[in-house]
């Protein structure tokens, strides 16, 4: 892996560099491969194996591994490590059972979501914790906002176990996301080297795990012109999502030709990163904020229930945390965003609270589940909605599953 680290691009949080945890040497991750054969291993969870990619690729510097108890829980409280770092989400190795493990050993950490379960990285371990359920029960209120074991995000994280394994690891691999996502996977490091060879100094990131309709194509072109950015980085989760959300590479290729039809040649990078989804809302933006800065972002569009699931955030409480935290804590500024949908008064998409005069009647809004059924039924949303390249893509994604 290239490491560029161009003095005119954004710091990286914590840090004046990335600090990716890949073993980009082939000659000692090598060796270190042959090593882990002889090592105890553990069967890791897929958040677990999500956190090893996002730590190799740069993503969560300045962070050198798996967090230990303390800093687990003082993230919760306070968005903060124990040495001051501050950090908005837990990054942890939990499993339900350590007893064949001891403080000092070094481990392998076996990928749940490759066949054939390779070594995804060597961890030290320097702390084994088991957290209390009343301990747990604090941390996935101040995390996820809720206890709801039907909340997606909490269901995953009680299901990983209650032990935490702290310590710093060498990442040997990228599970699955740079063998099926060629074009698009790409680590932090990737992207500070892409953004450095355009020549770009101001650049939007869009985070998303949706294929992308017209009110999300107008949004970053709004933010561009108003930023006067030079570029924009899609950057897509390629990570597991909940039931009934759209697989990665439909929502790949969807993406794909609505930049390659709608806008302006070497103006997006279209990009993804190998993680599994939260749904954690307001907290969850603010990491994205984080792994955003540190792949050389300068502005990152937040929106309206960003990262948010059902009901249980409030539609613009993933933009009020930002005003909850230290001044000094991202160097990455946030542009704030409405909802944006179409006006039929002004014939174009807008941002709706710039829109005076207009009730909701005067706006093409459809919900998820009525665009769900159309796609399925083979019929395009309105051109207003959606792009009728994009559209066809999906439509063909909802009949040959349904």
């Amino acid at each position: 892996m290239k490491k560029i680290y161009m003095a005119n691009l954004i710091d990286p949080h914590g840090s004046s560099q990335l600090k990716p945890l890949y073993v980009d040497d082939a000659a000692e991750r090598q060796r270190l491969s042959a090593e882990a054969l002889a090592l105890p291993s553990i069967l890791v969870s897929s958040a677990t194996a999500g956190n090893a990619v996002m730590l190799g690729g740069g993503y969560f510097t300045p962070l050198d591994g798996y967090m230990n108890k303390e800093d687990a829980l003082l993230v919760g409280q306070s968005m903060q490590t124990t040495s001051g770092i501050f950090w908005p989400t837990p990054v942890l190795n939990l499993v339900a059972d350590a007893t064949a493990l001891n403080v000092g050993d070094r481990i392998a950490l076996i990928d749940p979501n490759v066949d054939g379960g390779p070594v995804l990285a060597i961890q030290q371990v320097t702390s084994i914790e088991t957290f209390t359920d009343a301990e747990l029960d604090l941390l996935i209120q101040q995390v996820y906002g809720t206890n709801d074991k039907e909340h997606p995000g909490v269901a995953e994280f009680l299901a990983q176990g209650n032990t935490a394994i702290g310590g710093p690891i060498q990442v040997l691999n990228f599970s699955y996301f740079d063998t099926e996502f060629p074009d698009t996977f790409r680590t932090a490091v990737q992207i500070r080297s892409a953004i450095a060879d355009m020549g770009w100094s101001r650049i939007v990131a869009f985070q998303t795990r949706n294929p992308m309709h017209r009110a999300h194509e107008e949004l970053c072109r709004m933010a561009m012109e108003r930023l006067g950015a030079d570029g924009l980085v899609i950057h897509m989760l390629l990570g597991k999502v909940k039931p009934g959300d759209i697989p990665a590479p439909v929502r790949d290729a969807s993406i794909r030709k609505m930049i390659e039809l709608y806008f302006p040649v070497n103006s997006a990078l279209i990009t993804g990163y190998g993680f599994d989804m939260l749904y954690a809302g307001p907290r969850e933006a603010l990491l994205h904020a984080v792994f955003r800065q540190n792949m050389g972002a300068t502005h990152f569009i937040i929106g309206r229930d960003h990262a948010g699931v059902g009901d249980y955030y409030e539609p613009f409480g993933a933009q009020d945390i930002f005003d909850q935290i230290p001044k000094d804590a991202l160097k990455i500024e946030i542009f704030m965003a409405d909802h944006t949908a179409y006006s039929k008064k002004l014939d174009k998409v807008v941002m709706m609270r710039e829109a005076p005069n207009h009730s909701k009647d005067d706006f093409i809004l459809l919900s998820g589940t009525a665009v769900r059924e159309m796609l399925g039924k083979g019929l395009a949303p309105p051109a207003e909605f959606s792009r009728p390249e994009v559209a066809q893509i999906l439509m063909d994604y909802y009949q040959q599953s349904s």
